[in-house]
């Protein structure tokens, strides 16, 4: 360090420096003071600003990580951000196409239980007319038996005379007779 003082400081001045006293130019005395401040500085102040130095490059390296980690994070989210839509377009497509077949399926349901409906409906109705048809025809069929039995009542009334009632009876009594002989 006293070389450096010596490369700063010339010669003619030690002489002054030796024999104690004011130096009144400022100009060489503040090169003086600046020469050893900075001597002192460097010698003194090496390791703190050295460590000061690594300290504020531990910091801006932390920042720098720090920087990267939560780039890397956004850049991580942005992605997930961009598949979003994308998965609820396809959600919605999907719920869309459910939501539509399910209402198909419904629909046709519906149709075929009306169908069914219709179809029982169809058969109580020709299953009634056709009860009724007979019980229809039933009724006309006993009203024309009662007709047909009051008429030939009458008309056996009417043509039936007593002697006549009697040869009947002799000729149903003789095939009775008939028919009891054929079975012994």
């Amino acid at each position: 360090m006293e070389n450096r003082i010596d490369f700063i400081i010339s010669p003619k001045f030690w002489t002054v420096a030796n024999n104690f006293g004011l130096n009144t130019n400022l100009l060489e005395t503040n090169l003086i003071n600046l020469g050893v401040v900075i001597g002192l500085l460097f010698y003194f102040g090496k390791g703190s600003l050295s460590n000061l130095l690594k300290n504020r490059k531990l910091t801006i390296l932390n920042t720098i990580r720090d920087a990267e980690e939560r780039y890397k994070e956004a850049t991580y989210k942005l992605k997930q951000a961009k598949t979003r839509p994308q998965q609820a377009k396809t959600k919605a497509d999907d719920i869309r196409t459910s939501g539509l077949s399910q209402i198909d399926r419904e629909r046709k349901e519906l149709i075929d239980a009306a169908d069914g409906d219709s179809k029982r409906l169809e058969d109580s109705k020709n299953t009634t007319i056709r009860f009724e048809k007979q019980r229809a025809i039933e009724q006309v069929r006993q009203q024309v038996s009662r007709l047909a039995l009051e008429r030939a009542l009458e008309t056996l009334k009417n043509c039936l005379s007593t002697e006549l009632h009697l040869r009947m009876i002799d000729h149903n009594i003789g095939l009775l007779r008939a028919m009891e002989s054929t079975i012994e």
